[in-house]
């Protein structure tokens, strides 16, 4: 019987080990991939920058509004809110309307930074602390600005994320 004699090439069986290899690596950077896109803390993290983008721009909105546009102004104020902020705005509009155009004042809303200070996205709620800076300008003098730090809550809605309610953030030390 005769025997078959092989010879192994150098370069086939680097060539062979490096396909094995590169294979082994698409392999492993695709499974990666697929569990980086499926994580929930990376889809916690969308869920937090929504509703901050969200909540910075209902804070603004709240902060902006212009005596010559007064109705489109409060327009954005009710598109921003939901429950009873919002019922508030709606039952008080023919008020404000009043005093923004008696007062005549332009006031504009520019945010400083934000963050979310909870997130339940099972039950749709978040909250936001908002710093910002807020001009108003009347009819004489200068200019009036002011920062300072608003809280909100949030709440889901089918339209995405709506201020529920709105305040002022305590400033200073409040321990006793």
């Amino acid at each position: 019987m005769a025997r078959l004699r092989t010879t192994r090439n150098p370069l086939v069986v680097a060539a062979s080990v490096l396909a094995v290899a590169a294979a082994g690596a698409a392999g492993w950077g695709g499974w990666e991939r697929y569990a980086a896109a499926h994580d929930d803390a990376a889809a916690y993290a969308a869920a937090r920058d929504a509703a901050l983008a969200a909540g910075e721009q209902a804070v603004q909105n709240m902060n902006t509004l212009d005596h010559a546009k007064v109705e489109r102004g409060l327009d954005r104020w009710e598109d921003s809110t939901t429950g009873d902020l919002h019922s508030q705005l709606v039952d008080g509009r023919a008020a404000f309307v009043k005093q923004i155009e008696a007062a005549r004042t332009v006031s504009t809303a520019e945010i400083l930074s934000g963050a979310v200070t909870e997130l339940d996205e099972r039950a749709g709620r978040a909250g936001v602390m908002v710093a910002l800076r807020v001009t108003v300008t009347a009819p004489e003098g200068k200019p009036a600005v002011k920062e300072s730090r608003m809280l909100g809550q949030l709440t889901r809605t089918p339209e995405g994320w709506k201020l529920s309610a709105l305040g002022q953030a305590p400033v200073g030390n409040t321990a006793g």
